[in-house]
């Protein structure tokens, strides 16, 4: 599946899209919360290095083990909370937001705790 990538692109070209129509946002418990902002810093990492960023270059490759990850993450949210592509799409954005509105030497300040939890996950 290859839509980590894509929904990050179109976070960042149109963020207003994420508040249209946007369904109630659930209460995420601290590791849902934690794996889906994980998730969207991978994407991040690997958008940037798609794009040859010097910066994101220097971090391990996230194209394959972010993007399962993600999906896995968005899946299990999908599970456990009942949600439709919408509301885990919100969600997504949310994170999206947060995340531009920062510099990419915070999301790389983030990666090591996340990469823990890529480990730890066994992909």
């Amino acid at each position: 599946m290859k839509i980590i990538a894509p929904l990050v692109a179109l976070a960042l070209a149109a963020p207003a899209l994420a508040q249209e129509d946007a369904p109630a946002s659930p209460q995420l418990s601290l590791e849902q919360a934690t794996n889906l902002r994980c998730g969207v810093v991978f994407g991040t990492v690997a958008a940037a290095q798609d794009r040859g960023e010097e910066a994101a270059l220097e971090l391990p490759a996230m194209k394959e083990r972010g993007r399962e990850f993600f999906v896995r993450t968005t899946a299990q949210l999908m599970d456990d909370e009942n949600l439709d592509r919408d509301a885990v799409k919100a969600l997504v954005f949310g994170q999206v937001e947060e995340i531009v509105a920062t510099d990419f030497t915070d999301v790389a300040e983030e990666f090591p705790a996340c990469l823990l939890l890529l480990e730890a996950s066994g992909l």
